[in-house]
C-alpha cells in the first residue's frame, strides 16, 4: 500500500506561498539595502561639502560662490530628509514582508504537521494490517501441523 495524502495539493500550495513570501522578502531588504546605500551616499557628498566649505572660507572666495556653497548644503539637506523617509519607508515595508513571511511559514508546517500526522496514522494502520496478516498465517500453519 502506498502513501496517498489527500490534501497533498494544499501543502503543496503552501509551500510554494512560502517561497513566494521569502522572495518577496528579499526583494524588499534588497531594496532597503539600496536606499540606505543611497542615504551614505549623500551623507559623504555633506562631508566633502563641509569640508569644500571650511577650506573656501580660509581662503578668500566670493559671497556668490559661498552663498552657492551653502545652496547646495541645503540641497543635500533635504535630499538627506526625504532619503531618511525613504529609508524608513523601506524598513517598514521590510517589517510588513517578514510578517507575512512568519504567518505563511507557520500555515505551512500546520499543513505539514497534518501530513505527517496522517502518515504515521497510515504507517500504524500499515504495520497493524501486516501484523493482521502474519497472526493469521501462524493461525493457519499451527492448525495444518497439529492436525
Amino acid at each position: 500500500m502506498k502513501f496517498r495524502y489527500s490534501f497533498q495539493q494544499i501543502v503543496d500550495l503552501k509551500n510554494n506561498e512560502r517561497t513566494q513570501a521569502e522572495w518577496i522578502l528579499s526583494e524588499a531588504i534588497g531594496h532597503l539595502r539600496s536606499e540606505e546605500t543611497n542615504l551614505h551616499v549623500l551623507f559623504e557628498e555633506k562631508d566633502q561639502l563641509h569640508t569644500r566649505i571650511a577650506d573656501a572660507s580660509g581662503n578668500s572666495i566670493s559671497i556668490s560662490q559661498m552663498l552657492l556653497l551653502q545652496n547646495y548644503m541645503n540641497h543635500l539637506d533635504h535630499q538627506i530628509m526625504r532619503k531618511n523617509q525613504d529609508v524608513q519607508t523601506a524598513k517598514h515595508v521590510v517589517d510588513k514582508k517578514q510578517e507575512h513571511l512568519s504567518e505563511r511559514m507557520i500555515d505551512e508546517k500546520v499543513w505539514t504537521k497534518a501530513r505527517e500526522k496522517a502518515y504515521h496514522q497510515f504507517q500504524s494502520f500499515t504495520a497493524k494490517k501486516e501484523q493482521e496478516a502474519l497472526d493469521e498465517m501462524a493461525t493457519n500453519r499451527f492448525r495444518r501441523l497439529s492436525y
